[in-house]
């Protein structure tokens, strides 16, 4: 029974729409293969559009991950949960979706509210694996997790990087975040993950040669750790911080774009509810963005010039890891994994960042190098989502998966890259509604549509965004209210009412939900 309008905040609260179905919905396990296990490198980038060679395009220049493609499988079409750093790193870290753990920004621990979850390096941590960590995995070093860890985690800054998991390192590691305490949930909108200051700019070209860059840093660590675990089982996690505000590249890579391009559809949705944008407050938090209004055309080729230089330089910095693994002898025991934590717009809509439901900020690039799988170098249309990492990995590095997991494993996929999969992926944002308070907008992606509910959370309050990408590549109308679109708005309605348990992969479905 869909519940009433005074309990849908507690509704919200013990999980939502992702367990509506839950009890009628018995998930097939992946059972634990034969084959020897293999090392993870899992390698986390935020704010990455699919503007890649091995995604098809030539906007930007990206030769490492492109290499890494024609090894592996590209995901075309996968999407995190939510466009907000903190929430998308939860879920995907968590097999869990933001409903489930109760993550809707930036600044919550998932432990808060799920204390028993068990993460994907936990995971592995268990079964006998060494895990360690390079830069932000779980977002802003508060929301780091103890647990996940057999070497506590190393950033630029941190002492010399040592291999001992005993290393006063981790203490001094460990005490520090447990003093800075966790923070109670909060219905923020859009909280920016990495706020400017009244002087800083939102770009700049370094000075260097990158050397002294936090992503090189923690690239030459990596690498470090790589040899030094080479004789172990590991699983070695690098969360870099571009192309993340603000946006900073060696001169090398700004030379690689001298005329940067303005943004293509910048005007806002026709027909769309205006909660359903957002002020692009992530970058107004800078000295050189205005605050409030559009962003002048030639900040915004500046910006989109800067922000194509930060992808190029990490793309360089992932060079250095797998050449790693290569003067190592690891690159055939080894699984690497280069994932976007979320999208980002970059003037489409008008909007700047994340922090939205629409395209660009939740489709989340991802490239997979499974060494023995089939279909290396090919590529995926299928419908896959972040969520789906953790029970992936498992599936490929032969270890059971958790019961309790949210996400399906996509490694069928490496046999088959045109089967049939997912009817659609499933994001979410709170917003705050005017006139209704708090509210979420769940958005489901189809393989031509993307229709999102916005409700209110103490309110009977409902609206509905519609938008056929075959009708044009970004969100430039919504159809949800016009009358020859009725009988596609209900379909999608039913869809939307069976939520990700009715869309899972053939083989996971329920009985009755299969056709």
């Amino acid at each position: 029974m869909a519940p009433t309008p005074s309990s849908r905040r507690e509704f919200l609260r013990q999980g939502g729409l992702s367990f509506a179905c839950a009890a009628g919905a018995v998930r097939a396990q992946d059972l634990a293969e034969s084959a020897p296990r293999k090392n993870i490198l899992l390698i986390l980038v935020p704010d990455l559009r699919p503007e890649l060679g091995c995604f098809g395009s030539a906007r930007v220049r990206s030769p490492n991950i492109d290499r890494l493609a024609k090894s592996g499988m590209t995901f075309l079409r996968n999407y995190c949960q939510q466009a907000a750093s903190g929430p998308s790193r939860a879920s995907l870290l968590t097999g869990l979706r933001p409903d489930t753990i109760r993550v809707y920004d930036d600044r919550v621990h998932f432990r808060r509210a799920f204390p028993d979850a068990v993460t994907l390096p936990q995971h592995f941590r268990h079964h006998g694996y060494t895990t360690t960590a390079f830069g932000s995995i779980f977002g802003r070093p508060a929301l780091d997790d103890r647990e996940s860890w057999s070497i506590a985690p190393w950033l630029p800054g941190d002492p010399e990087w040592r291999s001992a998991a005993n290393s006063s390192l981790a203490d001094e590691r460990w005490t520090r975040l447990q003093a800075q305490g966790w923070i109670a949930d909060s219905a923020s909108s859009a909280a920016p993950s990495n706020p400017g200051t009244e002087t800083e700019r939102s770009w700049r070209i370094s000075k260097t040669s990158g050397e002294d860059l936090p992503d090189r840093r923690l690239a030459e660590t990596a690498a470090k750790a790589i040899a030094a675990l080479k004789n172990e089982r590991f699983m070695i996690a690098v969360g870099f911080s571009r192309p993340g505000l603000p946006l900073v590249a060696p001169a090398s890579f700004y030379d690689l774009y001298p005329a940067g391009g303005g943004p293509r559809s910048p005007d806002p949705p026709l027909d769309a509810p205006s909660f359903a944008l957002h002020g692009s407050q992530e970058i107004r938090a800078f000295a050189d963005i205005p605050d409030d209004g559009p962003i002048p055309d030639d900040k915004a080729r500046e910006l989109i010039r800067a922000y194509r230089a930060c992808v190029s330089f990490v793309d360089a910095q992932i060079g250095m890891l797998l050449d790693a693994l290569d003067s190592q002898g690891l690159t055939e025991t080894t699984v690497v994994a280069v994932l976007a934590v979320t999208g980002s717009h970059l003037g489409e809509l008008g909007l700047w960042n994340k922090h939205s439901n629409y395209e660009s900020a939740t489709r989340a690039p991802l490239v997979v190098r499974a060494p023995g799988e089939r279909n290396a170098g090919r590529k995926t249309s299928a419908l896959v989502e972040s969520v789906d990492l953790f029970p992936s990995l498992c599936s490929l590095c032969g270890l059971p998966k958790p019961a309790m997991l949210d996400g399906s494993s996509w490694r069928a996929i490496f046999d088959d890259p045109k089967r049939l999969w997912k009817r659609a992926a499933y994001s979410q944002h709170p917003r705050t509604i005017p006139g209704v308070g708090p509210g979420m907008g769940y958005s489901m992606r189809t393989s031509r549509h993307r229709y999102t509910e916005w409700a209110g959370i103490d309110s009977p309050y409902k609206t509905v965004e519609l938008y056929d990408y075959k009708e044009a590549p970004v969100e430039w109308r919504n159809i949800a209210n016009r009358p020859e679109y009725v009988s596609l708005v209900n379909g999608l309605a039913h869809m939307h009412r069976e939520g990700w348990q009715g869309s899972l992969p053939p083989t996971e479905l329920p009985t009755s939900s299969r056709a």
